[in-house]
Parts: C-alpha cells; structure tokens; sequence
C-alpha cells in the first residue's frame, strides 16, 4: 500500500468543507487501506480525506496508543459521512497536534464527549457515544471535514507564539519525517 502526502497548513483543501460520499468502490477501499497506512507511517492516530487532498466526508483513526486506563479500545475505525449529533460535558483542555501542521502543539479546549454517527467500510451505520482521547481526536478529524484545523480554536496571541513554525510551514521550508505536499496556489 503506497504512503500518501499529507498537505499542510493553509492549502484550500483544508480550508473547505467537504462533500458526502455517495456510494461504495474499490477505490474507496483502497483510499482507506492507503489512509490507515499513511496515518501509521507518519505516527498520527487519526487522518482525514482533506489531508491528503480529497475532499469527502471521511477519517480513520486508531486511537489505542492513548487511551488512559478505562477508556475503550477500538483498534482502527472508519468513519464515512460522520455527523456530530452532541457534544457535553465540560470544555477540557488537551494538547493537540495535527499531521497537517507538522511539529505545531498547543492546548486547545473541546468538550469532554460525543455522540455521532457514521458508516464504517463497509457502510454499516453507527451511533458512538466518546469520551477522553477518543472523544478529542473524534472532534479534531471531524473538523477537518467542516475546514476547521485545531489552531482556529487559539487565541491571536497563541497564534502569533507559532507564526515562524506556520510560515515554515506555509512555504514548504519544514523538514517532515513524513511525505508532505506544501500548500498549492489557490
């Protein structure tokens, strides 16, 4: 399965939002397969379609390296045409990163669970009910598919703290350990 590059920071494809996946391919499946294996290569627990170019209503993710004593495995997940239905609990404070903003972390506050629905690879639906790790990193992909990235939720003066990384960034100039496509013109 070949690794994918992951585009980074500011490109237009992960600024938008994404569209629905009407039905089941081969290549969708493949898509998937390419997906999982690039997020494990770059040693990410979650990938969007946007990130790798593509925007359609779909993440993977494979949070049981986080998970903290009484959370629930789920070994890797997929997730086509998610749909958020609640979020509740207190706004808790987590560090995040993102494969999309190379070696860029800060706290960013999200409430503690969700509720959402999806279909899996092979377009079962689901209802999953989240909290902890699974609930964050949930959140975080989702918001890939509405063109939001983590660093939206940071006040200007953490954002001006990581302007020289996200200009590095922007112009291609970071050294990533993993494939990246920097930012196409618009």
């Amino acid at each position: 399965m070949p690794i994918l590059p992951i585009v980074t920071y500011n490109d237009p494809v992960l600024l938008k939002k994404a569209e629905e996946i009407e039905e089941d391919s081969p290549e969708l499946q493949t898509l998937i397969d390419n997906m999982l294996e690039t997020m494990y290569n770059a040693d990410g627990v979650g990938l969007a379609a946007p990130q790798i170019g593509r925007s359609i209503k779909l993440f993977v993710m494979d949070t049981d390296a986080m998970i903290e004593e009484g959370e629930v495995p789920y070994g890797p997940m997929v997730f086509i045409n998610p749909l958020i239905l609640e979020k509740r609990g207190n706004k808790v404070p987590m560090e995040e990163g993102c494969l999309s903003i190379p070696e860029v972390n800060d706290k960013v506050f999200r409430p503690e669970t969700v509720i959402i629905e999806f279909f899996d690879r092979d377009f079962n639906k689901h209802r999953l009910e989240a909290s902890g790790w699974t609930s964050r990193v949930i959140q975080h992909e989702y918001d890939h598919l509405e063109g939001v990235l983590f660093i939206d939720y940071l006040s200007s003066f953490k954002k001006r703290l990581h302007k020289k990384e996200l200009e590095e960034i922007d112009s291609g100039a970071k050294k990533v350990k993993y494939p990246v496509v920097p930012k196409k013109d618009k």
